[in-house]
């Protein structure tokens, strides 16, 4: 038995404002990195201030997570953009220091051992597996420096295994962002693999969508919709197969 997606149950409504945060089924927290994924990549800076800011407040998302958020943002959304969002982290920690009367002290250089294996080797190795365990695909050969270099031994041989943020909170990011993009290529890839994993569920997966609609666009959320639904009933059909 299916049930239409929320996505069409507010396609008229308003979804900011309305009842799409309150929805059950994904967490405030989660809504958070969909939503600081969608306002970052647009050039709203009030908009990105006043996300950063409440993910800060509220408590829903540390500030260590939030820089963390901005290093996966900047691979998957752009240097540029993420600039202005570590500006906008860094400018909202010191606004809620500041109204709450605490002292920041500032912080300490990062140590080196925080980078990841310095073994090339290793990390490569490394990005391979994190690869397929990510992409539920066989991972791409080292023949070109998007490849080696970006794909295998910077995005999987150390972005994703890196602490502080989650592989789900890094598929949220990470659907939210190749949703914005409109590639769809990486559009059904993550939003497959995703769900396929176990990381979001299917349920899980509309709600991110109304979600990321209501910040980026219906127009947007529909490619999302239509790669989800569509990678569902392959992901069903060969569950089906193999039972």
């Amino acid at each position: 038995m299916t049930t239409d997606p929320p996505y069409q149950d507010v396609m008229f409504a308003d979804p900011v404002f309305g009842p799409v945060w309150q929805r059950a089924g994904l967490s405030r927290r989660d809504r958070r990195f969909v939503t600081l994924t969608c306002v970052c990549a647009l050039e709203n800076a009030d908009n990105i201030n006043q996300h950063m800011y409440a993910a800060l407040a509220s408590g829903d998302i540390t500030y260590d997570e939030l820089l963390e958020f901005v290093l996966h943002f900047a691979v998957y959304c752009g240097w540029p953009r993420a600039s202005e969002a570590e500006g906008s982290a860094r400018s909202q920690w010191a606004r809620l220091a500041d109204e709450r009367g605490v002292d920041v002290p500032p912080r300490p250089d990062l140590p080196a051992e925080s980078l990841g294996p310095m073994d090339h080797d290793v990390r490569l190795d490394e990005g391979e597996k994190c690869f397929v365990d990510v992409n539920l695909l066989p991972a791409p050969p080292r023949n070109s420096p998007y490849f080696q270099a970006g794909i295998l031994a910077f995005v999987f041989g150390h972005l994703w295994q890196r602490p502080n943020l989650g592989r789900r909170e890094r598929r949220l990011i990470t659907v939210a962002a190749v949703g914005l993009s409109g590639a769809l290529g990486p559009i059904y890839s993550h939003v497959g693999a995703a769900m396929e994993s176990g990381d979001v569920s299917r349920s899980e997966m509309n709600e991110v969508i109304l979600q990321f609609s209501a910040y980026s666009g219906f127009p947007k959320g529909r490619i999302l919709q239509t790669a989800a639904d569509e990678s569902w009933q392959r992901i069903s059909s060969t569950s089906s197969k193999g039972d």
